[in-house]
């Protein structure tokens, strides 16, 4: 790290058996323990401006024209470039293209110096089909803007695994339902912006402080990663996960693979989003969605925080995964802040 320890012998009585000073090592320790609180650092994208260059493509299912024209004319109306990807209109079963068609539409977006961020269509399925073929080599150091989430969380993972930043957020094809809140959210985030949220604190944990890097998404797809090139490292960073429509013995197995694999143990906090839709059978499992994660994370010494307003969820707030966020947690409140 381009620190160097002299051995210079300022106090030569003060040597120990060992043969070297008592303040070398009082050095050293203080080093060490100062290098342990050192957070993990990802790169960040260069924030967006006016006239910026975004590009809409498919790295999962089908995405049209026609869904895409109300966030196309909105970007368009603050100041952005447009492009869409040779994907958007394709076809090829459930998928907006190929394979080999999504990953060439990818990196083309990514070699393409007149592009400054990258938004995916839509979620789905199939951005795992790709993720392995990815070249980041391309960037040759920078950040190219990537956002989105569910599916997207593979791409987030490999974002994160070379060390950049990206963003969760909403996908142009959900754009119609977002209010003008989302949007200013959205837009605080992609130009470099803070923002806080606060909400309401129904955990029942000690008022404290925490700030840590998050990463995570959407918790399906995560657990589809689990082993892979592309699953974080989730040691000293705010895990933060959500999910749609899966039965409730599914998160219940999710969590104990996570807990089983050592994943949930050296968090510096867990924050659950949206947990939207599940469903049960006739024949009930017994406990929600937030029971059971609960019921794995108890005992352990980090915050677990629940509601917060991103996921599926009409409130799908955006934030940067990579980036630290501070967890004010108050008697009454949560407030998260980047």
């Amino acid at each position: 790290m381009g620190i160097s320890l002299s051995r210079k012998r300022t106090f030569p009585q003060a040597q120990s058996h060992m043969g070297f000073h008592f303040t070398t090592a009082v050095y050293i320790v203080f080093l060490i323990n100062s290098l342990k609180q050192v957070m993990p650092y990802y790169q960040s994208f260069s924030p967006l401006e006016s006239n910026s260059h975004i590009r809409i493509l498919c790295t999962a299912r089908i995405a049209s024209v026609e869904k895409l024209a109300p966030a196309i004319g909105w970007l368009k109306s603050q100041g952005y470039q447009v492009s869409l990807g040779k994907t958007i209109g394709k076809k090829h079963h459930q998928y907006g293209g190929s394979n080999e068609e999504r990953l060439a539409d990818f990196q083309e977006a990514l070699a393409n110096p007149a592009i400054d961020a990258i938004w995916i269509a839509r979620g789905g399925y199939g951005s795992i089909k790709i993720v392995d073929d990815i070249d980041l080599s391309i960037l040759e150091g920078r950040n190219k803007l990537l956002l989105g989430y569910s599916d997207v969380t593979n791409l987030h993972g490999l974002w994160q695994r070379h060390g950049l930043q990206s963003v969760h957020c909403f996908m142009p094809q959900e754009f119609p339902e977002k209010s003008e809140e989302l949007l200013r959210s959205w837009s605080r985030v992609v130009t470099g912006q803070s923002q806080s949220l606060t909400f309401e604190n129904t955990n029942e944990i000690e008022e404290q402080v925490i700030t840590a890097p998050v990463i995570g998404g959407n918790l399906s797809v995560l657990l589809s990663m689990l082993s892979s090139p592309t699953f974080p490292d989730l040691k000293d960073h705010i895990l933060f996960i959500e999910d749609l429509d899966e039965y409730l013995y599914h998160i219940d197995r999710m969590m104990t693979t996570l807990k089983r694999s050592g994943k949930l143990d050296d968090l510096k906090a867990l924050v659950i989003g949206g947990m939207t839709d599940m469903k049960d059978h006739e024949i009930p499992f017994g406990k929600n969605a937030r029971e059971i994660i609960e019921e794995h994370t108890a005992g352990k010494s980090y915050p677990v925080i629940f509601d917060f307003p991103a996921g599926h969820l009409i409130d799908n707030y955006s934030f940067v995964l990579g980036k630290p966020i501070t967890i004010d947690i108050r008697s009454l409140t949560v407030t998260i802040s980047q």
